[in-house]
């Protein structure tokens, strides 16, 4: 992996990462000729016990914008720059014009309830220069460097000590909310373990400290014993619609070994993975022949210093699809509750999507 650090006009922070080494001289284009606001805080739910993010800033950010502009596109013409220049990168990384975390972070307001800045950081990820391609349909050896690229942010961003948890993740479609149809995804910096990742961290440690090995790891090799749901098995890693699936097509990618985050995976795990991810995608895309919309997240673990033998990276990706002609919105039992109601069953759409052919080199 080869990579050049930049920092914008308005003093954001860039890196682009290649493949091959990048020439020197690339200098950090940016739309916007003014620095770097923000003015998010952080309010607490008295009766949730978690922090809710306030950032009114992000009602101006780019949202649709016409085909003839694309912000997330190399820059062509000098007067009307893009995000990223025009050079012989393969991923870019920058901080968000518009972010939820960080920024220019002011001091709170006092109110009812406990507040505190909103400290961390939001960083755009772009996949890769060609705004018809998908993550899907990069090279392999493309995919495997936008993962070691995750890795290199995990470090960068956890190595500070007001971060607590780093989340890469993707919205692809306009089903899903995207503003920007750019292949693209973020990685959000917290300054606290998030509710999801640190209810789910409480769970792998009890089970770790019961029974000596991970919980994912165990619920894995339960999966490939079973073998109805699976959709990718390498040597060292798997793809699969989870038992438990709470949404149609939902699946679960992992590596095989229980290894705690992007930065711990060896060369040959950075590619079965990333063979795994690529298979999923295709596999979406080739079930509806047409731009299949997901959420994707990446789970690791907390940045906090401390070990983790309970702690194993994986992704969970959700399809908003429910048939082929209506879309899965949460409904009063999810959003009310968080208790999930399936009108499908995972093994009859894990055969679905097993019988899409996925081809790989």
């Amino acid at each position: 992996m080869h990579r050049v650090e930049l920092r914008k006009p308005d003093g954001r922070e860039m890196t682009l990462y290649a493949r091959h080494p990048l020439p020197a001289g690339i200098q950090a284009p940016s739309p916007f000729p003014d620095p770097l606001t923000g003015g998010a805080h952080l309010r607490w739910h008295p009766l949730r016990g978690e922090w809710v993010t306030y950032a009114a800033h992000r009602q101006d950010r780019t949202f649709l914008p016409p085909p003839e502009y694309n912000p997330l596109a190399p820059t062509v013409d000098a007067a009307n720059p893009t995000e990223v220049p025009d050079a012989p990168w393969d991923v870019a990384v920058f901080e968000n014009r518009f972010p939820s975390l960080g920024g220019s972070v002011p001091p709170p307001p006092d109110l009812i309830v406990p507040t505190a800045p909103a400290s961390g950081r939001c960083e755009v990820v772009v996949f890769t220069q060609d705004r018809q391609a998908s993550l899907g349909a990069l090279p392999l050896d493309h995919v495997a460097l936008l993962l070691e690229v995750w890795g290199d942010r995990t470090v960068r961003l956890g190595a500070d000590p007001s971060i607590r948890y780093v989340l890469p993740f993707e919205n692809r479609g306009a089903e899903v909310g995207v503003t920007l149809h750019h292949p693209h995804g973020q990685v959000y910096a917290y300054p606290v373990v998030p509710p999801v990742p640190q209810r789910m961290q409480q769970v792998a440690l009890e089970h770790h400290a019961r029974h000596g090995r991970g919980l994912l790891e165990t619920h894995i090799e339960a999966e490939r014993r079973d073998g109805a749901r699976m959709l990718y098995e390498g040597p060292h890693a798997v793809a699969f619609v989870p038992v438990c699936a709470r949404y149609p097509y939902e699946v679960w990618i992992a590596p095989s070994r229980p290894v705690p985050g992007f930065a711990q995976l060896r060369d040959g795990e950075r590619i079965d993975l990333a063979r795994a991810l690529k298979t999923v995608l295709l596999k979406y895309d080739g079930l509806w022949r047409r731009p299949f919309p997901y959420l994707m997240a990446w789970y690791q673990a907390p940045t906090d210093g401390q070990a983790h033998p309970e702690s194993h990276l994986h992704a969970q990706l959700w399809p908003p699809y429910r048939t082929r002609d209506r879309l899965k919105y949460l409904a009063g039992t999810e959003l009310a509750a968080g208790f999930f109601a399936m009108d499908a069953l995972p093994e009859d759409k894990a055969r679905e999507l097993q019988q899409v052919e996925a081809r790989l080199p």
